[in-house]
C-alpha cells in the first residue's frame, strides 16, 4: 500500500469550502496541472450517505469510520492510513464515532 501523501504542490486550491450535511461534512477541493481533482476534507462526527458520480479513493488521513458500500452486506472499519474505493454511479454510508475523520477523495476516471 502507498503511503497517504500529506502535501501537494503545484495545485489550484479552491477558497470556497464544499459544506455538506449542516457543516458536519467540509471540503476543499484542488486541481492538478493535468486537471485530474482531489477533495481534502473533514467528517465530524455522525452518519451520511454520500452518491458517487465518478469512481472515487477515498483516503483516510487521521481518525477512524465505518463505511458501508452501497449493494454491500458488510460494513468496514478504516483508520489513517488506510484506503477504500466507490465505484461510479454508486455511493457508501459513512460512520464517524468519535473525534474527526480527515480524508483525501480522489477522482477516478
Amino acid at each position: 500500500m502507498s503511503a497517504i501523501p500529506s502535501e501537494f504542490s503545484g495545485v489550484t486550491a479552491f477558497a470556497k469550502a464544499n459544506v455538506y450535511f449542516d457543516g458536519k461534512v467540509v471540503s476543499h477541493s484542488i486541481v492538478f496541472a493535468d486537471g485530474s481533482k482531489k477533495t481534502l476534507g473533514l467528517i465530524y462526527p455522525g452518519d451520511f450517505h454520500f452518491g458517487t458520480e465518478k469512481a472515487e479513493r477515498m483516503e483516510i488521513v487521521a481518525g477512524d469510520c465505518v463505511v458501508k458500500l452501497d449493494g454491500s452486506d458488510s460494513e468496514t472499519a478504516y483508520t489513517g492510513g488506510q484506503f477504500f474505493e466507490v465505484p461510479a454511479n454508486s455511493g457508501f454510508d459513512i460512520t464517524v464515532s468519535g473525534g474527526i475523520c480527515e480524508y483525501i477523495c480522489s477522482f477516478i476516471d
